[in-house]
C-alpha cells in the first residue's frame, strides 16, 4: 500500500486566494520565557487545502458539518487534464473514463504552480459547461489543484451547478507528483460547526494491486 499526501502544508508564506493574507502563525509562548511552546493559528476557511460546503453560495446550503464525510472519502479517479488550456470543459472530459459515484480530481498545470508566494491569477478552472457535465455522470465530489474551482466568473455558475447538484468541491490539491489513475481518498476537513468550509487534510492510497 502506498500513501500519497495531496495537501498543501500551511505556513505564514503559503498562497492565499486573491492575496488575502489571512493565515497567521503566532508564537505566543517560548521556552526561554514560559518553558513551553505554544501557537496561535489564524486562518480562512478557505486557506490551503480545503473543502467547500454548500453553504458558501447557497443561502440555505450545507454547513460543512452537516456535509457526510462519505462525500470526500472513498473511490477516487486522477484525470490529466494538463491539455486543457485555460479550462477544463464538457468536451475534454467526455475524453475520460469517469464512473458513477466517483471522487473526480482534476489535475491541471495549476501543478506546477507554486504553493507559496503570490497568488496566480491565471490559474486553469473548470468551465460550467465542465461541470454540468460531472453532474450528469453522477460523481460525488470534484477537487482541483488551486486554490479556486472558477476564477469568480459572473455568477460563479460552476460553484451554482456542482452544489445546487449535491457535489462537493475540494480546493488547493498537490498533484504535481501524483499520476493519473484511480485511487482511495481519504479528504478531512476540520470538525468546525456552522461554516461555509474548512482546511482539510488529504491523502491518496493505492494499493499494491493498482501500482
Amino acid at each position: 500500500m502506498k500513501i500519497l499526501d495531496i495537501s498543501w502544508s500551511l505556513s505564514n508564506a503559503t498562497v492565499e486566494y486573491k492575496d488575502k493574507k489571512t493565515i497567521e502563525f503566532e508564537q505566543i509562548k517560548k521556552f526561554d520565557r514560559d518553558e513551553i511552546r505554544e501557537t496561535r493559528i489564524r486562518l480562512c476557511s478557505h486557506s490551503g487545502t480545503h473543502v467547500d460546503a454548500p453553504a458558501h453560495f447557497l443561502k440555505e446550503g450545507e454547513t460543512i458539518d452537516k456535509v457526510p464525510l462519505e462525500s470526500y472519502i472513498g473511490e477516487c479517479i486522477v484525470l490529466d487534464m494538463t491539455k486543457a488550456g485555460e479550462c477544463i470543459t464538457a468536451e475534454q472530459l467526455e475524453a475520460q473514463t469517469i464512473r458513477e459515484g466517483d471522487i473526480v480530481l482534476l489535475k491541471t498545470t495549476n501543478s506546477a504552480l507554486k504553493s507559496t508566494g503570490n497568488f496566480n491569477k491565471g490559474f486553469v478552472y473548470l468551465d460550467v459547461s465542465g461541470a454540468h457535465y460531472l453532474v450528469e455522470q453522477k460523481i460525488r465530489a470534484v477537487g482541483i489543484d488551486y486554490l479556486g474551482i472558477e476564477r469568480g466568473q459572473k455568477g460563479h455558475l460552476t460553484h451554482w451547478e456542482l452544489f445546487t447538484n449535491n457535489i462537493t468541491i475540494i480546493e488547493g490539491l498537490r498533484l504535481k507528483t501524483v499520476e493519473p489513475g484511480a485511487y482511495f481518498l481519504c479528504c478531512l476537513p476540520l470538525s468546525v460547526i456552522g461554516l461555509e468550509a474548512a482546511p482539510a487534510r488529504a491523502i491518496l492510497i493505492q494499493s499494491d494491486e493498482e501500482k
